[in-house]
């Protein structure tokens, strides 16, 4: 079988704790095996802005690796190569590079630039790209894949939420990153006896809050799969600070959960994939319980402090062992795959399943309806991460 001689790797959709090492442990690999290894910049981004035909444009979106490059990223936290929320499929044209904005009709309100894409991989002589990314930057791989481009993918995103596998690279790290701000919030919620609102990440799967309120022992969670009763959670909160002997009571809310009969709280233009930015629900929650109990609510939005800094032990693991599993699948030339983990062993998987559903949080299994609360009871027989 002929080796491959040359592989690109990408980070796209939003950084994650973990990045570093993977892209690291990629290039290490590859170089030990007498491969070249090629950077692509700022995700799918950097092959839409690469123009085959000037030489000029390779150092603004492409970078060839090597170990000296990459030494001590795995120290640090982001994606060395940085990264974007670019979909080459459905591109604006305000968001055309210079020189592909002839190709487009004059009135286009999107372009599919997926040729552009191919034709780029092929001048540049890859054989296999590595993209590491989340659901979106994944279904665009699918794609190339789809037609004929030799693709290995890495999943990761904070959220967990890439189907098809149980673990993706940043969730562990975003959950730890919860549960000590829930924990150092209790401070001035305590001190001030008040309702505290803390909204974490999560747009449909509200895993990482209810992992983050199991761990960190919180009152109520509430879970973008599950609407809620505002005058009910205000209740059950008055409920659990009153029982508590320090006079404080915490909920945990996922940015993508809705009221019943609310929408979700977005703001801004839809993003490559169709997504407007969410976030604000949490301090409606907050006004909302405010209303109904008269109490003062402190309210703490995580946002990207979920997703800063340097990795846990666990996501380092999990993006060294992906990167190399992908890296032995690339010296096979076995393409189409997505490395994955299943009931706690590492394998991989056809890379058509991940657009084939949605990864949600079993709801009947893992969380209480009626109490707003993560219900995990019985974890004999299940996978570490529960799902």
């Amino acid at each position: 079988m002929k080796r491959p001689k040359t592989v690109a790797v990408l980070t796209g959709g939003g950084d994650v704790p973990g990045l570093n090492p993977c892209i690291k442990t990629i290039v290490y690999r590859a170089i030990e095996e007498g491969m070249r290894i090629l950077g692509i910049r700022r995700g799918w981004a950097g092959l839409l802005n690469y123009n085959p035909e000037d030489p000029e444009s390779f150092d603004a979106n492409l970078a060839w690796l090597d170990k000296q490059m990459v030494r001590t990223i795995d120290r640090s936290g982001g994606t060395y190569l940085h990264t974007s929320r670019t979909n080459p499929g459905v591109v604006r044209p305000k968001d055309l590079p210079e020189f592909l904005r002839d190709r487009v009709p004059a009135g286009t309100e999107m372009a599919d630039l997926t040729d552009h894409i191919l034709k780029s991989l092929s001048h540049l002589k890859v054989d296999i790209l590595l993209p590491i990314g989340g659901d979106d930057t994944l279904s665009f791989a699918e794609r190339i894949h789809e037609e004929g481009f030799p693709v290995i993918a890495i999943p990761k995103t904070m959220d967990n939420d890439v189907f098809g596998t149980d673990y993706c690279i940043g969730f562990s790290t975003a959950v730890t990153r919860s549960v000590n701000s829930i924990h150092a919030l209790r401070t001035s919620i305590g001190s001030h006896e008040r309702i505290g609102v803390i909204e974490v990440f999560g747009r449909e799967s509200g895993e990482t809050c209810l992992v983050s309120a199991y761990l960190a022992g919180v009152d109520r969670a509430i879970i973008s799969e599950v609407p809620f009763e505002p005058d009910k959670l205000a209740r059950m909160i008055m409920e659990d600070k009153r029982a508590n002997p320090a006079n404080y009571a915490i909920i945990t809310i996922s940015e993508g959960a809705k009221m019943i009969g609310g929408t979700l709280v977005q703001r801004g233009e839809p993003d490559a994939y169709g997504h407007r930015k969410l976030g604000g629900i949490g301090i409606e929650t907050g006004e909302v319980l405010k209303r109904f109990t008269g109490e003062d609510i402190i309210f703490q939005q995580l946002s990207y402090l979920m997703r800063s800094g340097v990795p846990d032990s666990l996501d380092l693991m999990v993006a060294v062992n992906f990167a190399n599993m992908a890296m032995t699948l690339a010296l096979k030339r076995i393409t189409g795959r997505m490395v994955a983990l299943s009931n706690g062993i590492y394998t991989d998987i056809p890379l058509s399943i991940v657009t084939s559903g949605q990864k949600r949080v079993d709801v009947p299994e893992l969380y209480d309806v009626d109490q707003y609360r993560p219900k995990v009871l019985d974890v004999m027989g299940k996978p570490m991460f529960l799902y």
